[in-house]
């Protein structure tokens, strides 16, 4: 699916035609689309590379200028998966007349732009939409981390008094997402550094101010997560201990009360033998059993309450 657009007086309009300084908004191309876009003078390979999901952010320029810069954004896939939160590559090229973006869905970050959610932008100011693209990738990043720390946060008091291990595997999926998070983000702020020092875009006072602006958000991004992570690290640790001490004084429970379950089963199997025993020729003999039974198993209960095997 393609979309055109143009930032005019009255704010962001759809176009039927490709024109200077227009943005050309990109979902999962066809074979007819993509040959559309080459026509325009756009390498196929800027076209097809972000729609590589393990395409690594980097940025290419080619002879004529044309410049692919590929950025890796956070992605939910939904919580009844085995990682709920991804990423995926967005590729954004700049030509001299056209500013394309590229993705395999209809991304919530590229979503808010089309919808006019994001109300400061133009698409003529190529360079400075770049960067507010960047900005708010950063930002989904850290408003994903915070999501994450919540749900975290609920599995935590769950897992408290928890003895099985469904648990500490909930936790493994976001501690894998935090994982692909950071790998994200390293190269995310990696390659716009390289962006930066190359000279590639040409950047205004305001623009080295939003460039800023990205760079201090992706630190951010990055210290965040490298804590989510090191707290979830721990946490899964210690849960996974307290599990196995949640088991083990069930366990040790069950072990108490077998023990003084068996004293009645002993005496009463004792004194059901067929043969000459205490008490077989006095009326009240089963009480006087009943009765020491009874204190025998007290005495043991009282014992291991004392030692807290109960």
């Amino acid at each position: 699916m393609i979309s055109i657009m143009k930032s005019t007086n009255i704010g962001l309009e759809k176009m039927q035609e490709v024109t200077s300084d227009s943005w050309i908004n990109v979902v999962e191309p066809n074979a007819q689309e993509i040959k559309m876009l080459t026509d325009l003078g756009i390498p196929q390979d800027f076209i097809t590379y972000p729609l590589d999901m393990d395409e690594r952010s980097r940025a290419e320029r080619e002879d004529d200028g044309t410049l692919l810069i590929v950025l890796r954004v956070p992605c939910f896939q939904g919580t009844n998966v085995d990682i709920p939160y991804i990423t995926m590559p967005l590729g954004i090229i700049l030509k001299d007349d056209y500013f394309i973006t590229v993705c395999r869905i209809q991304h919530e970050i590229i979503q808010r732009f089309t919808e006019g959610v994001e109300k400061n932008f133009d698409t003529q100011k190529r360079n400075r939409f770049l960067l507010q693209i960047m900005l708010k990738s950063a930002s989904k990043y850290l408003s994903d981390v915070r999501k994450i720390d919540k749900t975290v946060e609920a599995l935590e008091d769950q897992l408290e008094k928890s003895m099985q291990n469904k648990g500490v595997l909930e936790l493994l999926k976001y501690k894998k997402s935090l994982v692909y998070f950071t790998t994200a983000l390293v190269a995310n702020e990696a390659m716009i550094e390289r962006l930066h020092r190359s000279q590639d875009l040409t950047m205004y006072a305001e623009d080295e101010d939003l460039l800023e602006d990205v760079m201090t958000e992706y630190q951010q991004a990055i210290q965040m997560t490298n804590i989510s992570h090191d707290i979830l690290t721990s946490m899964m640790s210690s849960f996974a201990s307290i599990i196995s001490n949640n088991l083990n004084a069930v366990m040790k429970f069950l072990a108490s009360v077998t023990i003084v379950l068996s004293i009645p089963t002993i005496v009463s199997s004792y004194f059901g033998m067929n043969v000459p025993l205490p008490f077989a020729g006095f009326p009240y003999g089963h009480l006087i059993i009943l009765t020491g039974t009874i204190a025998v198993s007290l005495i043991v209960v009282a014992v291991f309450t004392k030692r807290d095997w109960f």
